[in-house]
């Protein structure tokens, strides 16, 4: 059995379908930066160690990140074709090197059909991970730049664990869905308020504390 024990939903299920559907999973490396999931119908995948993007590109074909998904997290947006009235298309790549088990689509909802413990597992991810996207798109449609901008230094600094961020102009715009000239103006400004520090290396947290307050501003 290749991983499906590792999926939340597995504990509720019957020998049977355990034993149906163990042959089902597929384990997969991935190296920084490679696609993942291109809106075609992945299955549903689990990370077993690294860190995903899931993004959403928008009418004008820039990139917004909707969330980030660690080790242990379900991603089901993935398994797009099993579910219904789904009107935007999300992309998946790995942030960093990566190991993911994946179920494909059509075994995953064979199972969820079949099963009320994992069809109730699929409504509760599906409501929160739709809430979290809702969520990030009030944020660009509804936040200063300067403020969504210092937020999301201050969560790459919670990646990083460090308050040097190894992070180009061009990541931090597709995570925002701006163009890269948008945020190398922004950062500019945010060096001469001594927030930050600009090098060729990456960008360093001179006043967090700064960042926090900009990071609460709305319109």
């Amino acid at each position: 059995m290749v991983g499906l024990e590792k999926y939340p939903f597995y504990k509720d299920l019957t020998e049977k379908e355990r034993e149906m559907y163990a042959g089902s999973v597929q384990e997969r490396a991935f190296l920084r930066g490679e696609a993942v999931h291109r809106g075609d119908c992945t299955g549903l995948i689990y990370v077993e160690s690294g860190r995903l993007r899931v993004y959403t590109i928008s009418e004008e074909g820039r990139e917004i990140t909707l969330y980030r998904l660690m080790q242990g997290d379900v991603c089901l947006l993935s398994a797009s074709c099993m579910l219904t009235n789904l009107s935007f298309e999300v992309f998946v790549t790995a942030e960093t090197d990566c190991r993911l088990l994946f179920m494909p689509a059509k075994e995953y909802k064979e199972l969820s059909s079949g099963s009320l413990s994992v069809a109730n597992y699929t409504n509760s991810l599906m409501a929160e991970r739709f809430s979290g996207a809702i969520w990030i798109l009030g944020e660009v449609l509804g936040k200063k730049f300067d403020a969504r901008l210092a937020e999301l230094l201050l969560k790459e600094r919670e990646f990083a664990g460090s308050e040097v961020l190894k992070v180009t102009h061009e990541q931090l715009a597709a995570h925002l869905g701006t163009v890269r000239e948008a945020v190398s103006r922004m950062l500019k400004y945010f060096e001469g308020e001594g927030l930050v520090k600009l090098s060729r290396g990456g960008i360093r947290l001179e006043d967090e504390e700064g960042l926090r307050e900009i990071a609460k501003q709305t319109k």
